[in-house]
């Protein structure tokens, strides 16, 4: 039978948070122990995404959790971060599919769209019954989005879509992609395609050793026909799309808090129960500081994230704030791993133990939604005043 899952809070975090907030964690926190631990080693080992969970995580209200209207749950944004803290805590794959299904399509469509898209696509999305993915990444252009070749011509009452986005989350498995294109006037708008879109194909990207339990794709558009419809009327201009990340980015600051969490518990458990010269591993200097380290981190960034949710739940949740919280607490929750792999020994390296998954998944976390490099070249213009970007 698995331990339970001893949450770290010393600082009584917990008594900071609302009843309703407790119960969404907690709610979450049984659903990832009960239903995902059991089962997502086996998907990161076939790289697959675990697609029975969804019906259930829809039923939590999981999906667009801070909208309010077509069927979602209307929650803050507290009780938000605290379901992608306990996500991340079971895989970081599987936060990542609710992070893109809510923040990074959902919200678009909610804070862009039209009417009737929001009435066409919200509450199947909510429901869990349509999925979404984002396009913005391409081949050429990660960290510098503004430098998009994906181009949408005018055609008559419609488009004309050329061009190609890589790294995307449930690519080939949604059923519509908020896709991100410069116009003929030189400004970035947002588009909605959907699956099976005469021009639109999609492949997946192999070989990963990050994320394997998410698909992770590539979306190519060739001559793609699209109506005039699509276009999210309320887009205007790369700042946009950066609103969107900034959604994201917020919960990943969450997530990684829960990530580091998990990769203690596993490491603190380990460390009193394995015996080396004839002592606990956690009766040893040196290790007592590694997991002393993880522990002072990890309540660092559970203060930051709550702050920063209080925050955004007062409209006062800057870019620069949530570049500050995705910076540290991923950075945590990276060196968090590679302690607790160094604690754990040669069992660190074997998928018996969770750490080397979360060892592997954080490296994309670190990388993706803005690098740990630019994150604090974000920063740090805040700081200055001066911007090293140009």
């Amino acid at each position: 039978m698995a331990r339970s899952f001893q949450a770290l809070d010393l600082l009584d975090v917990d008594a900071l948070l609302s009843e309703e907030e407790r119960l969404v964690r907690d709610t979450v926190r049984a659903f990832v122990s009960d239903k995902v631990l059991p089962i997502i080693n086996g998907h990161f080992r076939a790289g697959t995404f675990p697609t029975d969970l969804v019906p259930a995580m829809a039923e939590m209200g999981l999906f667009g959790s801070t909208l309010h209207g077509y069927g979602c749950a209307g929650l803050n944004n507290v009780a938000y971060g605290l379901i992608m803290q306990e996500l991340e805590r079971g895989d970081s794959g599987l936060r990542s599919f609710v992070s893109v299904q809510g923040a990074l399509c959902m919200y678009p469509i909610h804070a862009f769209g039209s009417e009737a898209q929001k009435d066409r696509w919200l509450p199947p999305m909510a429901r869990g019954e349509a999925i979404g993915c984002f396009g913005l990444t391409e081949p050429d252009a990660g960290s510098d989005p503004g430098r998009m070749r994906t181009h949408a011509a005018r055609h008559g009452d419609g488009y004309i879509l050329n061009g190609a986005k890589a790294w995307i989350t449930s690519g080939s498995i949604a059923d519509v992609a908020v896709v991100w294109a410069r116009c003929d006037d030189g400004v970035i708008r947002g588009f909605l395609v959907e699956r099976g879109t005469r021009g639109f194909t999609t492949r997946d990207h192999q070989g990963k050793f990050s994320l394997r339990a998410s698909v992770t794709s590539e979306l190519i558009f060739q001559d793609c026909v699209i109506p005039g419809s699509s276009l999210l009327p309320g887009t205007t201009g790369l700042k946009s799309a950066l609103m969107c990340l900034n959604q994201a980015r917020y919960g990943i600051a969450w997530g990684g808090v829960g990530s580091a969490m998990a990769v203690y518990d596993e490491a603190l458990a380990y460390a009193k129960e394995r015996i080396v010269f004839g002592k606990p591993v956690a009766a040893f200097q040196l290790q007592q500081e590694k997991l002393v380290w993880m522990a002072s981190e990890i309540t660092k960034g559970q203060l930051l994230s709550l702050r920063l949710g209080r925050l955004k739940d007062e409209g006062k949740a800057t870019a620069v704030r949530v570049s500050l919280a995705k910076r540290n607490n991923v950075w945590v929750a990276r060196e968090s791993a590679r302690l607790a792999r160094e604690i754990l020994g040669a069992n660190g390296i074997a998928d018996e133990y969770q750490t080397g998954r979360h060892f592997c998944n954080i490296e994309a976390v670190y990388t993706y939604e803005g690098t740990h490099d630019i994150h604090t070249l974000i920063v740090g213009e805040s700081l200055t005043g001066l911007s090293a970007f140009s």
